[in-house]
């Protein structure tokens, strides 16, 4: 990649190519349960390099308005929420959810002023135990996300956010990356009857879709079988993976999906939100088992700075690196699998030099990603629709791993799989 290319899939801040890109896109920008109650507190929100506020007024609906009031710039955080508005305190004028200014007590009674201004504010749309908000130009606008995700009932979904110390990119990358969880997320040296340990160069097979591509990681397995493990990559920063969890009677079932979305906050930072829900509509996602996914994957309720969505284990303290656990026991010596990979994505600096890189045939999903972004910035930048902008693009999507004959093509084995049941 040119040097010129990284700064425009990287940069994400008002008016750059790839942050007018990414405000095409619904985003989701807060967890539901950070708004938990209507005239609740406001929370602070930073997304594509905007500072913004999320509110819950009094009717339940989310607003996501400019962090500063437009009268004297004052920190809309400490304004009052109440009666279906976010009041400034300092000189009380009261703002909508929309934006309108619908009081102006320090101005005369009969004054027009509060119809001359307004608040910036975006459109949100709550689903999936997420609030999502479009940032973009008004006539873009499309209808909000319907990922399978959004449809699953609250007793079968969970949803975690984390927080990324470096660009977006790098931790997309690494979600995309197939081939390293051989070796990164080895946690026990020596175990060849892990599928993923068994074979550590997968044969990748990409195919192009309409919101992003599908992909194989192909492992040998046993004699006559495949470990066949299909991802979706849904644009502009979405994954959509199967999970590896237990057998019964010999054959895999995959009770639980799993997947991450990486929001900007700015050029150097990112927003993780993950997301675990039930394979089979008839299975709920239990509490124990969504503890037990966020523990494995080192976000569990203790592994948080309190008050925070920042891990313990961190780049100032090396994320607690065990060098004798390393030696003996698993491939990083790092505990928590998503704190393994915030250790290398983080670990590349705040926004990675693409241009040193040496890519292999393993690194296939992360070239097309890089080719469908840029495709997507000559494509917006000429008047069309960006891939994924449309939800029926994606809406019927879901990932899945299983074991496969090796004389099956898994487009064909795994088709039924591969089609979203809620």
């Amino acid at each position: 990649m040119t040097p010129e290319d990284n700064v425009r899939l990287t940069r994400v801040g008002p008016g750059t190519p790839m942050g007018n890109l990414m405000r095409r896109y619904w985003q989701p920008v807060a967890l539901s349960g950070e708004l938990p109650e209507n005239d609740g507190a406001p929370i602070r929100v930073r997304i594509l390099g905007e500072d913004l506020i999320a509110f819950r007024d009094t009717e339940g609906k989310i607003g996501l308005v400019d962090a500063f009031c437009p009268h004297r710039r004052a920190p809309m955080f400490f304004g009052r929420n109440e009666e279906c508005g976010l009041r400034c305190v300092y000189h009380g004028w009261k703002f909508d959810r929309n934006g309108n200014c619908v009081d102006m007590p320090s101005e005369p009674p009969d004054s027009l002023f509060k119809t001359k201004v307004s608040i910036p504010a975006y459109p949100t749309h709550e689903a999936g135990g997420l609030v999502w908000a479009y940032l973009g130009p008004p006539e873009h606008q499309t209808a909000p996300p319907d990922y399978e995700l959004l449809r699953a009932p609250d007793t079968h979904r969970h949803v975690s956010k984390t927080y990324e110390d470096c660009n977006w990119l790098q931790a997309l990358e690494g979600g995309i990356d197939t081939s390293h969880s051989s070796f990164l997320h080895n946690m026990n040296l020596g175990d060849n009857t892990y599928l993923r340990n068994a074979d550590g160069a997968p044969r990748l097979e990409v195919e192009r879709t309409p919101y992003g591509y599908t992909y194989a990681g192909i492992r040998a397995s046993r004699a006559d079988e495949n470990y066949v493990r299909v991802y979706h990559y849904v644009m502009p920063a979405q994954q959509l993976r199967g999970g590896v969890t237990h057998w019964q009677g010999g054959i895999k079932t995959v009770p639980t999906l799993h997947g991450h979305i990486w929001v900007p906050i700015d050029d150097e930072h990112t927003w993780t939100f993950n997301w675990i829900y039930a394979y089979d509509p008839n299975i709920p996602v239990s509490h124990e088992d969504a503890l037990t996914s966020e523990r494995n994957s080192g976000r569990g309720p203790e592994d948080y700075i309190p008050g925070t969505f920042r891990l313990k284990q961190n780049k100032a303290n090396d994320y607690l690196i065990d060098r004798q656990v390393q030696k003996t026991k698993t491939f990083t010596g790092i505990k928590g699998i998503n704190t393994q990979d915030m250790a290398l994505q983080e670990g590349m600096g705040p926004i990675c030099d693409r241009s040193k890189e040496h890519l292999g045939t393993s690194d296939r999903a992360i070239i097309a990603s890089r080719q469908l972004l840029l495709e997507a910035l000559r494509v917006m930048d000429a008047g069309g629709t960006p891939r994924a902008v449309d939800p029926e693009t994606y809406r019927d999507i879901r990932a899945v791993d299983l074991l496969i004959p090796k004389t099956e093509r898994w487009q064909d084995y795994m088709k039924d799989e591969l089609v979203a049941r809620f």
